[in-house]
């Protein structure tokens, strides 16, 4: 058997699933019903498997942070209504050793701080419409978050008091995504609402 995990558009989902049929024969399927939508666990006649996860939350929230940039949005189905992406520079790397390295140490610290309570910022105008920004006509705020970039800043961000109505929503983590632009974000929304299917395909038998 090998093991994949494959993220596949909602609209293709049931195209999708006729191909799997196609490629392993007829399946015998079970669904369960959670807060992201149906769960599909599938068993082929061939002996593959998979399990489909869906992620439908609508609106659904994007934060990205990383030490180079952010990114957040908002988007009703598979546009998004309302987004800002900014720039912010954290230092990386280590100076000499000594009371040098501590100065270094308390810049980087501040400038994470600051890149911190710029994201909250923006996440409140265009998550929690904070500000007079009209959200493009989303209904409510999230029903769910696509979250990546760096773990620690993000924690931070969704740890934020003023933030706290986000708090206890459904994530959908990616961590693999690189620094945060316009073309990230749109790839992070993609991505947060695929159907996450975990497939195990059993192989093929080799020509004798």
């Amino acid at each position: 058997m090998t093991s994949r995990v494959i993220e596949v558009a909602p609209e293709r989902f049931d195209r999708w699933m006729a191909g799997f049929a196609e490629r392993h024969g007829p399946y015998d399927a079970a669904e369960e019903e959670t807060p992201g939508g149906v769960v599909v666990s599938a068993r082929a006649a061939d002996g593959s498997t998979l399990v489909a996860t869906p992620f439908e939350h609508d609106p659904l929230g994007v934060v990205l942070v990383r030490r180079g940039g952010y990114a957040v949005g908002l988007a009703s189905g598979d546009a998004l209504v309302s987004s800002k992406v900014g720039t912010r520079h954290v230092q990386s790397r280590t100076a000499a050793g000594g009371w040098s390295q501590q100065r270094f140490a308390r810049r980087r610290g501040k400038q994470a701080d600051e890149l911190v309570d710029a994201v909250v910022a923006h996440a409140r105008r265009v998550l929690l419409e904070d500000d007079e920004s009209p959200r493009g006509g989303a209904d409510g705020i999230p029903r769910g978050l696509v979250v990546g970039g760096d773990r620690t800043l993000v924690r931070e961000v969704l740890g934020a008091g003023a933030l706290r109505a986000l708090a206890g929503l459904p994530l959908r983590e990616l961590y693999d995504l690189p620094d945060p632009r316009r073309e990230v974000l749109e790839t992070a929304l993609r991505r947060g609402r695929a159907v996450r299917v975990e497939l195990s395909e059993a192989e093929a038998p080799r020509a004798r």
